[in-house]
């Protein structure tokens, strides 16, 4: 349902309170034409209401000749901040950027992390955002399953679906996403809730099975039938099934890099309010849809670029793909069982 301004600039106020906002921060709001104009305007207000010095920076819309659909998560890397310095100086100067535009996977957002700024991305639908408001119990719930991905040597994933796929883990850091930014240098994603790491270069190995009512994105499909995908020394190296195994395999050859078929980063999602069947309810180009990737249990793991946590795979194609009921062990113990998570 269509929510009211003012209920939405005060949950925006909420949000950048637990962002540490206050009247001693700068805040950039990052927009182009196709930006939500009530998150704009709800971002704009509540900065305001919080004492901020707020200011905007606006860019031009930008499509790279490759890209297919108009999904932002669809194309990797170049964006409409690529080249233009004077606008990312300007975006460098501010305490927090609240990005309505998608920075997400360029270099231009990992320069600016460094210089200390925090980003917090907000590109969901208004309603989904309120749905979906983060709380500091969902920062220490993800925090805690953060401490233990990040002293796990290995993860083991299963289901009765066929999968059993391995990996180690520790050459790359763990990342969560809570909802908020408050910290220096911080990027997380309203609304969120999940951890993931990447798996040590090559060592990825196994099966993972699409099973019926699992989630293909950037498509924004619910798999009708079984898709297979075999992995060796860290590559998907075979895709098996009927039309949308065919279709994915179309869709990763088109980019013609082998690097499309790398296994990227791999985690669950914790976020209670976060729902499977939300995305049936929206239309492809709402938002990016952040519930099928937060929902509580899945087993979220992703295909292409590992730049981001200083890696060398830098490529377009990036797929996140959701699994449901699937077993997640770390180091032989159990936290996710049939997709339902097993706090400790």
């Amino acid at each position: 349902m269509p929510i009211n301004e003012y209920e939405f600039t005060a949950k925006f106020e909420q949000v950048l309170s637990l962002s540490r906002v206050d009247a001693t921060q700068s805040v950039a709001i990052l927009k182009s034409h196709y930006s939500n104009p009530l998150t704009v305007k709800a971002a704009t207000n509540a900065a305001l209401r919080l004492g901020a010095r707020v200011y905007m920076v606006e860019l031009p819309s930008f499509n790279h000749p490759m890209a297919m659909g108009n999904d932002m998560t669809a194309y990797c890397g170049d964006t409409a901040l690529t080249g233009n310095h004077a606008a990312q100086r300007a975006l460098e100067a501010a305490d927090l950027i609240i990005d309505t535009m998608m920075l997400l996977h360029s270099p231009e957002q990992e320069q600016i992390l460094k210089t200390g700024t925090r980003i917090l991305l907000a590109v969901e639908p208004p309603e989904v955002l309120v749905r979906i408001l983060p709380t500091e119990h969902d920062k220490n719930r993800v925090m805690a399953a953060a401490d233990r991905l990040s002293h796990a040597s290995s993860i083991q994933v299963t289901s009765q679906a066929g999968s059993n796929f391995r990996a180690a883990l520790g050459q790359y850091p763990v990342v969560s996403e809570y909802g908020f930014a408050d910290e220096p240098g911080r990027w997380d994603h309203w609304p969120s809730g999940f951890v993931f790491s990447w798996p040590d270069e090559r060592s990825a190995e196994g099966t993972l099975v699409l099973d019926i009512g699992d989630i293909l994105l950037p498509f924004k499909n619910y798999c009708r039938e079984r898709v297979t995908l075999e992995i060796e020394e860290g590559f998907i190296t075979g895709i098996f099934g009927g039309f949308e195994a065919e279709y994915l395999k179309d869709y990763m050859r088109y980019f013609n890099d082998p690097e499309v078929y790398g296994i990227s980063h791999i985690g669950w999602g914790l976020q209670p309010r976060a729902q499977w069947t939300a995305m049936g309810l929206y239309d492809k180009s709402d938002g990016m849809c952040m519930d099928a990737r937060a929902f509580e249990g899945n087993f979220l793991f992703s295909t292409g670029p590992n730049t981001e946590v200083g890696g060398s795979r830098k490529t377009p194609c990036h797929m996140d793909i959701p699994l449901r009921h699937c077993d997640v062990i770390l180091d032989g113990e159990t936290v996710v069982q049939k997709g339902k998570v097993l706090d400790s």
